[in-house]
């Protein structure tokens, strides 16, 4: 058998390598320096995830490379992901910082299990192995389980952490039993190799389809959509909003990205079964999520709502990729879809952000009242949140107006028009409750009169982040050009 062994190309894993090595690094590292210099596991986190971002970037060349017996694929579109999953993963450990210091959370634990999250991300980023995908599943999902009740004093996190583990145990269950009716069906566990299979029609059409519903249902509830999204709401508002804002962002990139590595390269030539299915999960997601949000006072759980209706509209691009047998549609189709998770992921950023913003040592800012005033204490962090809001509300000229735009363009080229005039009238219906924030910013008087504290990194990437949605809005292109060329070089489309 030692004599078969052929060395795999690591330069393709080199990120991920480089990445284990340094979460080892680190843990001996906070072994060494103890409690006296607190920063010094946060500052190697954040340079860590730097490092991997130019690893990535400078061996980017634009073609697929597998490697690990072609169970790891090194691709334009895996490589773009990550990039993104870096920066968002960034992005939320400098957003988190004074949070979790002001509740004695800025512990080791938590910046180890975020990178250990990051590298499941990774993994299933680039996947092509159906083994690959459910590593990548389960490290992602036990980190967020203990990130989600890192606060071990807090009875509200601890039952959030226990729902969202039940719960997770039976979505994966589900998946891997799909994985396991693929094999069945076509003897084989590689992606590639089941879209030849299924090309040729050489499998089992009954069990085939059977272990395709079973993926269908364990990807909708790492995505959070109806009916797959019982575990959201209570999640978002049990876990820490340093946590909730994590799981609000980068698992998105690795989500949609197995979605693309399981539906659209694995099983292409099911898309007419698929899309039927996921057209319904949309719709589904799309009405509950903007009826529900009404409700709510707690912003936080208005937000998860939210989550739940714009992964509806991201799920919705996917419908639209083959139109009555025509595969002309796809590229488009899916380069929506992936514009739509990036717009969500920049405005989840900042909303939660905001959150983190004015909460402080004590108080939770949680609930919709928090808001209230805002634009007296703060005028430019008012405005801020306005755009978010306005965004996600998809009014123009902001980047969720364009997200919510190219997908309804896509949909209607599918002929699904009344499914678009359903998304355009429930859209209507979610501006009221993003409405709602902004009247309690600009006309309401403030309930809390203290002053905001933020560190000066916080106040500029926040800014920063909210300008970004502004302008990606007006120059959309930024984004939806990149996400082209990556969909088209790496699905051969």
């Amino acid at each position: 058998m030692l004599n078969n062994f052929v060395m795999p190309d690591l330069i393709p894993a080199l990120p991920e390598i480089f990445l284990l090595a340094m979460t080892c690094v680190i843990l001996l590292a906070d072994l060494l320096v103890g409690k006296t210099h607190r920063s010094v596991v946060p500052l190697l986190s954040v340079s860590t995830l730097l490092f991997c971002g130019a690893i990535t970037f400078f061996t980017a060349d634009g073609h697929s490379v597998l490697t690990f017996s072609n169970m790891f694929v090194d691709d334009l579109l895996s490589d773009f992901l990550k990039l993104l999953t870096y920066g968002a993963v960034i992005v939320m450990l400098v957003y988190s910082r004074s949070y979790l210091k002001a509740r004695n959370l800025d512990k080791s634990e938590f910046y180890l299990l975020v990178l250990f999250a990051t590298l499941g991300m990774m993994v299933m980023i680039s996947a092509n192995h159906l083994l690959t995908i459910y590593l990548g599943v389960e490290l992602l999902s036990l980190s967020l389980y203990a990130l989600v009740a890192i606060d071990r004093d807090s009875a509200r996190a601890t039952e959030a952490a226990m729902k969202y583990f039940v719960l997770g145990a039976l979505a994966s269950g589900l998946l891997l039993y799909g994985m396991s009716m693929l094999y069945g069906a076509s003897g084989t566990l590689q992606i590639d190799v089941i879209a030849r299979e299924i090309y040729e029609g050489d499998y089992n059409h009954t069990v085939m389809l059977l272990g395709l519903v079973f993926i269908v249902a364990g990807l909708a509830f790492k995505l959070g959509v109806v009916p797959f999204h019982m575990w959201i709401p209570d999640v978002y508002e049990g876990a820490p909003t340093a946590v909730t804002l994590f799981i609000a962002s980068a698992p998105k990139l690795a989500g949609f990205a197995i979605v693309m590595r399981l539906l659209v390269s694995g099983m292409f030539e099911l898309a007419p079964q698929w899309q039927t299915m996921l057209l319904l999960l949309a719709v589904l997601s799309i009405g509950l999520g903007n009826l529900a949000a009404i409700a709510q006072s707690n912003i936080k759980r208005m937000l998860a709502y939210s989550a739940i209706s714009h992964m509806g509209f991201m799920v919705l691009a996917l419908t639209a990729g083959v139109v009555a047998g025509d595969r002309a549609y796809a590229l488009s189709a899916y380069t929506s879809a992936m514009y739509y998770t990036i717009a969500y992921v920049l405005m989840s950023l900042a909303s939660f952000g905001m959150i983190l913003l004015l909460s402080r040592a004590g108080h939770e800012a949680e609930n919709l009242d928090d808001f209230k005033g805002l634009n007296k204490r703060s005028p430019w962090f008012a405005a801020i949140m306005l755009v978010l809001m306005f965004s996600m509300a998809g009014i123009p000229f902001f980047i969720g107006f364009f997200a919510k735009f190219s997908v309804l363009t896509v949909i209607v080229a599918a002929r699904h028009v009344g499914v678009a005039v359903f998304a355009v009238l429930f859209s209507l219906i979610g501006a009221f409750y993003y409405l709602r924030v902004v009247k309690l910013m600009y006309f309401d008087a403030p309930l809390d009169h203290a002053p905001i504290e933020a560190t000066l990194p916080f106040r500029v990437l926040l800014s920063a982040n909210g300008i970004a949605i502004a302008l990606l809005g007006l120059f959309p292109q930024f984004v939806i050009v990149p996400c082209l060329v990556a969909l088209r070089l790496s699905l051969g489309a």
